[in-house]
């Protein structure tokens, strides 16, 4: 029984965060929008926030506006299972872009020097991801990346700088095989 009254006020839960999502001042948000279940959403009230239409977001989303931040995502996005979002200054996300399982966007990087790591200051630069892209499952995007048009990102891959359009970038995995002696 008391799980049962456990799962039901999760579920109030979620649904809370999507309506106070949905109706947030600064959140604009286009036709056919789909939002999974165990969502994370914290969004600024001086962000803007832009969902074009036919948005498909998966489960296990995780999505960060920050302070004065941009967020783009154009229309027919699909973000599979367990992405994250993390925008404190400008991410667009172009139109018909695939997103895999467990994708990261960091538009940020925590300031350091010789000494220390801050906690609360940090380096910015845009995410622009073209039209027509597909991230692999558990693809890391940080700052200062742009992504060209018709990009396949193979799994696995961290992006720290520029691909240019119409190319496939894959991490150089060799696998040593030896038989057992």
């Amino acid at each position: 029984m008391l799980n049962k009254i456990v799962q039901l006020i999760f579920k109030i839960k979620i649904k809370l965060n999507k309506l106070y999502f949905l109706s947030h001042k600064n959140i604009i948000i286009g036709k056919k929008f789909k939002l999974g279940d165990n969502t994370t959403l914290m969004v600024h009230d001086t962000s803007r926030t832009e969902f074009g239409n036919f948005i498909d977001i998966r489960h296990g989303f995780n999505l960060v506006v920050g302070r004065n931040a941009f967020l783009k995502l154009s229309d027919h996005v699909i973000m599979n299972n367990n992405c994250s979002i993390n925008c404190l200054e400008n991410i667009v996300i172009g139109e018909n872009t695939l997103i895999g399982e467990g994708v990261k966007f960091y538009d940020h990087n925590h300031k350091y020097n010789s000494v220390e790591v801050s906690h609360k200051e940090f380096t910015t630069a845009p995410i622009i991801i073209g039209k027509n892209c597909w991230l692999g499952a558990n693809v890391v995007v940080l700052k200062g990346v742009t992504v060209g048009d018709n990009v396949i990102i193979g799994a696995g891959c961290v992006v720290h700088k520029d691909i240019p359009s119409n190319t496939i970038i894959v991490n150089k995995q060799e696998h040593l095989i030896q038989a057992k002696q």
